[in-house]
């Protein structure tokens, strides 16, 4: 979409409908990883006022593992937490999920606004008036509104976990530069990334005693936090020396030193 001054905005909405009464929600995303999704679920539930006893979902990578095509065990354990069973549409059988298919004609109505609206909390806004619009509008199927039905189906609903739960799963991931040196600044401390990510931003959420660096939804990196300053994976360190080092010998050789340095460095400080 394009704002009236020009402003491109690319973003992503979360379409999440409910099988009996279509009463629908809608949430704006600039991105859309598996942390997303789990923040406009949790939304979702509020917004509802409970939790479903089944989802239906599309083969999404923050939901679905690309290599074995199951679902990844992070969304199982959030789906057990917050009290759900998770089902999968069936491949290229468009029929599994025609009823959210249909609901995402509310793009048909978000366009006419195209090059009409200020900024983003503007779009923001079409997007909830839209939402709060197919509600209100007469079903094709049902003949009566979504919000008519729905104040009989949510009676089915399970609660809402309690806020200790739904907090594991809301705590905001930051963005990050990665730097010439293959690394961000975390903390104060510096940990490091594949070297084709630099110039990039990624993004990094601390989770027990682990960091995880994400690009977009794939886990790119993990480390282990400690008091090191400098936390170099030796296959990052190498893949980015390798730039210069030409020489697979050298490489090893000043891989390991260069290393071995930056593990002293700490010790040398607190001296």
């Amino acid at each position: 979409m394009i704002s009236k001054y020009g402003e491109v905005f690319n973003f992503n909405v979360l379409s999440f409908k409910l099988g009996n009464s279509r009463y629908v929600y809608y949430e704006y995303r600039k991105e859309k990883t598996r942390e997303d999704v789990f923040e406009c679920l949790i939304n979702a539930f509020k917004f509802i006022g409970g939790v479903p006893e089944e989802i239906l979902f599309d083969n999404m990578a923050s939901v679905v593992d690309v290599n074995t095509g199951k679902i990844n065990s992070k969304f199982l354990a959030f789906a057990k937490d917050m009290g759900f069973k998770v089902k999968r549409c069936k491949p290229r059988n468009p029929k599994t999920k025609g009823k959210v298919e249909t609901c995402n004609k509310f793009i048909e109505w978000l366009i006419p606004y195209n090059n009409e609206f200020e900024d983003e909390k503007e779009l923001i806004d079409l997007i909830y008036m839209i939402n709060s619009k197919v509600n209100s509008s007469v079903n094709q199927t049902t003949r009566v509104t979504p919000n008519f039905l729905f104040q009989k189906e949510k009676e089915y609903l399970l609660p809402i976990p309690k806020e200790n739960i739904l907090e594991q799963y809301t705590k905001k991931t930051k963005k990050y530069l990665v730097y010439p040196d293959s690394l961000i600044n975390f903390n104060n401390k510096k940990y490091s990334v594949p070297s084709k990510y630099i110039g990039q931003y990624v993004y990094a959420q601390q989770i027990d005693s682990y960091l995880y660096i994400f690009f977009n939804t794939f886990l790119i990196s993990k480390h282990k936090i400690d008091e090191k300053i400098f936390n170099y994976e030796k296959e990052h360190y190498k893949e980015l020396l390798s730039l210069t080092v030409k020489d697979e010998e050298k490489l090893e050789k000043y891989t390991k030193q260069n290393l071995e340095i930056y593990d002293n460095f700490l010790q040398e400080v607190e001296k």
